[in-house]
């Protein structure tokens, strides 16, 4: 499933070691955290008026791509959540996110582009995750 009709003109692009900052700032990550995870991961960033309004890191292993970080206002996500289902539809692979309980924009986002719930994940940092899975 496509997102179409976008309200504001946003570009994904490829993170680079340059955006480490804006994501340690959406994340309350350190700076290194996030240059690392530009640098072991595929990573894209959703980009408007010149500034990154979010992000999205995945990688893939045992036939599913693995959304391990997504994060920015819902439209980024929407947009963002694309690049992993392309990626995996061109490989036939499954796509798999955990989303906290207390991440509802992250949630909602999924929803609107296939993603359904399977159940409970486990917990990260005391909170309890829901693991959804891309519908095809």
């Amino acid at each position: 499933m496509r997102v179409a009709d976008h309200a504001v003109d946003m570009e994904i692009r490829d993170a680079v070691e340059a955006d480490a900052e804006r994501l340690a700032d959406l994340t309350d990550s350190p700076r290194d955290v996030m240059r690392n995870l530009v640098h072991d991961r595929t990573v894209r960033v959703a980009v408007a008026d010149d500034e990154v309004t979010g992000f999205v890191s995945f990688d893939a292993d045992d036939g599913t791509v693995h959304v391990t970080q997504l994060n920015g206002d819902r439209e980024s996500c929407e947009r963002l959540l694309e690049e992993p289902i392309s990626f995996a539809e061109r490989e036939e692979m499954g796509v798999e996110l955990l989303v906290p309980e207390t991440e509802e924009t992250v949630r909602e986002a999924a929803e609107a582009v296939g993603f359904e719930s399977t159940g409970s994940g486990p917990y990260f940092e005391g909170v309890p995750t829901v693991r959804l899975r891309y519908a095809r």
